[in-house]
């Protein structure tokens, strides 16, 4: 690689510079998941800066999706009191002090659907009227609802979206923002600046937000690990061209602050570089997550294009390439992967041996369309109307990521989770589940804290199942219906006496396959074959 200095109108500089850069009061976006995508060395510099000079002060963050470590990297080292005063997007779990600012009201929070921010990158740039879609009604980021609005403090700001009838329909229209920065990252730079993404496990939205920025009149600065001479880029390699680049910072401490995901610095199986072997899959232990895992994998259907949640849910991936059925169906990941194994936690957004990559927003527009034949999500409260929260627990915002996307428009939804939480104990023995210390918060309650998924606007049409340990419902006209229970367990004693409401209970009320409750499983394979020969 190439040592290029800053002289001969070179476009690179140090973080410290490119931290310099920015105005106060500016809008800054960066594609992220995790820690994909994410500048690590700019975010500390700019954050560095600011405990230095006070500036850049009153900045607006918008992120698409979950956004750092849950620790010490990501966009939480610049949430800090004045730097940052307003945020904008899907997920803020990842970065405590974001979230701590949030919740202590200190910051300005608006949460809206992942495609959505990622969709309203396209829309800036084209300076079109941002975004209309149905995705988002009746849930908390419907303005008749809670309008996404993440505390008090923004509570008493403007809406950012409304509800408008285009045709006789109902939609949400999001509005547009300038984006004034764009901080974007790939693996390598030439001297025009045109960014590669070699090593990077997605491509997420990279493109739009620096045409966001640009088109706003703005800058853009991508982070890379190495700069090249110009014209030693294959064209079809670079993802950013050049002309939308206006500087570039190279990572002096690439493993610590260039990482591919939350868990790795580099895994070449994430970025297609090398295909591995099934076999090295970790071994899912035998608990009450693998159960529900069974359970739900039964549903899955051949030829199915899938899309898998974070939490319970990515493990079915490691399931799937156990019980060697992977090639049975297409997983996906709304970051942009299309086939092989995706990962869980902490490596949550990355594939192991994908087929293809897709940009963020192009896969949303897939999703949104009706592209995810079944989706499988976890699930933190249900009510008796089926609604379920993943966003809000106990006053702390989470954020929704992606799935409001997700669960209004795949055609089918398995919720997987636990029937409650805190310090909950389950075994099981030829094939009979025993609770042995029940959980202390329940999750089957009266009214959601927020509705992440409303059943009423969602579920029209569709099959919605909620998948747990010891029994599985279904959303039918509305209404929570209890249709399995698994082996050992009582009725009364270890499903009802734990729930707020009375569930329906099916007329065909069934036992939950025995099979899944035995060490050695093995069947899922047999059980999709047989839904080839239907």
């Amino acid at each position: 690689m190439a040592d290029v200095s800053k002289s001969g109108g070179s476009k690179v500089i140090s973080a410290e510079e490119a931290a310099a850069l920015i105005q106060d009061g500016v809008t800054i976006s960066a594609p992220i998941m995790g820690l994909a995508g994410w500048p690590e060395e700019i975010g500390r510099a700019i954050a560095k800066r600011y405990e230095e000079t006070k500036h850049p002060k009153d900045l607006t963050l918008v992120c698409g999706s979950a956004m750092g470590n849950h620790k010490d990297k990501g966009p939480h080292v610049i949430g800090i009191e004045g730097l940052v005063t307003r945020f904008i997007g899907a997920h803020t779990h990842g970065s405590p002090n974001i979230g701590a600012l949030i919740q202590n009201n200190k910051m300005l929070a608006y949460c809206f659907p992942q495609g959505v921010v990622v969709h309203m990158y396209r829309e800036i740039a084209a300076k079109r009227f941002g975004v209309m879609t149905k995705i988002g009604l009746g849930t908390f980021v419907d303005p008749r609802v809670e309008g996404g609005k993440m505390n008090d403090l923004t509570r008493q700001a403007p809406d950012l979206n409304e509800v408008v009838t285009f045709n006789g329909e109902e939609y949400l229209w999001y509005k547009p923002f300038p984006i004034h920065v764009g901080l974007i990252r790939g693996t390598k730079a030439d001297e025009h600046g045109n960014i590669s993404m070699d090593k990077e496990g997605a491509f997420l939205e990279a493109l739009p937000v620096a045409q966001a920025a640009k088109n706003s009149g703005g800058i853009v600065i991508a982070q890379v690990e190495y700069v090249t001479k110009a014209g030693t880029l294959h064209p079809k390699s670079i993802q950013v061209p050049g002309v939308m680049v206006d500087y570039v910072v190279i990572a002096k401490n690439p493993q610590e602050f260039h990482m591919q995901s939350e868990g790795v610095y580099y895994q070449p199986a994430f970025s297609g570089d090398v295909i591995m072997p099934l076999g090295a899959l970790p071994k899912l232990p035998f608990d009450e997550r693998l159960f529900i895992l069974r359970r739900a994998a039964m549903q899955l259907e051949p030829n199915s294009v899938v899309n898998l949640g974070i939490g319970i849910p990515d493990r079915m991936a490691t399931l799937t390439g156990h019980e060697g059925v992977s090639h049975m169906m297409t997983l996906t990941t709304e970051a942009g992967a299309v086939g092989g194994v995706p990962a869980g936690w902490p490596n949550f957004g990355m594939t192991y041996n994908p087929e293809a990559f897709v940009m963020h927003p192009n896969m949303f527009d897939w999703y949104d369309g009706g592209g995810i034949d079944q989706t499988f999500l976890g699930m933190g409260e249900i009510d008796k109307f089926g609604n379920v929260n993943v966003s809000k627990f106990g006053g702390r915002p989470i954020g929704c990521g992606g799935f409001i996307n997700i669960t209004t428009t795949a055609k089918r939804v398995v919720f997987c989770g636990t029937f409650t939480t805190g310090g909950l104990k389950v075994a099981a023995e030829n094939g009979k589940v025993r609770i042995l210390q029940e959980g202390n918060r329940r999750k089957f309650i009266d009214a959601v804290e927020q509705i992440t998924f409303s059943g009423k606007y969602a579920a029209k049409g569709r099959t919605i199942l909620y998948v747990t340990e010891r029994a599985v419902f279904q959303l039918v006209d509305g209404k929570v219906t209890l249709i399995e229970i698994a082996p050992g367990i009582d009725l009364e004693k270890d499903i009802l006496a734990h729930m707020d409401f009375r569930p329906e209970i099916s007329p065909d009320l069934r036992p939950m396959p025995e099979h899944i409750f035995h060490e050695e499983w093995g069947a899922l394979k047999g059980i999709i074959e047989a839904k080839t020969q239907k």
